[in-house]
């Protein structure tokens, strides 16, 4: 019977899938609620585990919560159910970013290879190789940006280097601004019972070269624990861009995002996220070049090669995430 709930284990494990996802700042800004009568999962926004002074609009938030909520339909679809999602659902309750309907039955083969991978995904701080991207493997990604309405641009080495200038730029104003750079700091901690933030071995060193802007989050304070090596020479990096700028559009540009990078976390590829000219509205909108995208916002820039996997962050176990009245007895 397709209209009945799933059981709780089942249930559990479709939420413990949406947290895998990747979050700014790993503040993990969802939540879920299971409707039995109309079997419906509901996602909301934890609007205080938004990031005030660095994500003041919350686009960042939608982002990440629709990183989530590309992994919650790949994890229905995977359990046989068909996923029919509805963002924005219900105006007058802004926090629910979007619900997830379990329809019937569904077979797709494909959902198989990016459901395994979302284990497995995790940022990489690290280091990359120098050898190139496949040409087909770069052609997967901009497809899986394109399947959730979502553009993926890889620019040229000049291109690069613009890209990577405005970021090196927005890093120094972040790490000189006294409310960003407390905010960052904020979120660096040893793991702990919350399950929430970036414990320091996940951070990873900074470019001897200081040619690629990682974020260090509050680490100049402490130049003694500055640990530096050099970076490849010439990064691959892509800009995932959306034609608008609504709030429906930040959550597409996340499930884009999550989507491309479970498709690299397949083809062997790690991954790091470089936001911080995003933050800076006059950068922002010289990340893409108008020649190239007229018209497109940006809403990711992902640095991409070969290199190690990097240490994982923590996640909120599934209970945390699930509002308690879901937890009926299966």
């Amino acid at each position: 019977m397709w209209s009945a709930a799933p059981a709780l284990p089942t249930l559990e494990t479709m939420v413990s899938a949406a947290v895998a996802a990747p979050s700014i700042h790993n503040t993990q800004p969802w939540r879920f609620r299971f409707d039995p009568d109309t079997v419906t999962l509901e996602v909301r926004a934890v609007a205080d585990r938004g990031l005030r002074h660095l994500d003041p609009m919350g686009r960042a938030l939608h982002l990440s919560v629709g990183c989530a909520l590309l992994n919650l339909r790949l994890a229905v679809a995977h359990f046989g159910r068909e996923p029919i999602t509805r963002l924005l659902p219900r105006p007058d309750e802004p926090d629910l970013l979007a619900t997830v309907r379990l329809g019937g039955p569904v077979r797709n083969a494909a959902v198989l290879r990016l459901y395994e991978a979302l284990w497995r995904r995790h940022s990489s701080r690290f280091p990359f190789s120098e050898a190139p991207l496949p040409g087909a493997v770069a052609a997967e990604l901009v497809e899986a940006a394109h399947r959730e309405g979502a553009l993926l641009s890889r620019p040229g080495p000049g291109g690069t280097e613009r890209v990577l200038r405005l970021f090196r730029d927005a890093e120094r104003r972040n790490t000189a601004d006294p409310d960003r750079a407390a905010e960052s700091r904020r979120w660096v901690h040893e793991p702990n019972a919350a399950a929430l933030g970036m414990p320091p071995a996940a951070i990873g060193p900074q470019d001897f070269w200081e040619r690629m802007p990682l974020r260090d989050f509050g680490a100049h304070r402490r130049p003694s624990v500055l640990a530096t090596r050099p970076f490849e020479k010439r990064p691959s990096i892509a800009v995932l861009s959306t034609a608008h700028d609504r709030r429906s559009d930040w959550l597409r540009a996340g499930q884009a995002l999550q989507r491309v990078l479970l498709v690299a976390t397949a083809h062997g590829l790690r991954a790091s996220l470089l936001h911080q000219a995003l933050e800076w509205p006059d950068l922002r909108e010289r990340v893409v070049p108008w020649a190239d995208a007229p018209r497109a916002h940006a809403q990711m820039v992902i640095r991409l090669g070969y290199g190690p996997e990097g240490p994982p962050s923590p996640r909120r176990p599934a209970r945390q995430a699930l509002d308690a009245d879901v937890l009926f007895a299966s």
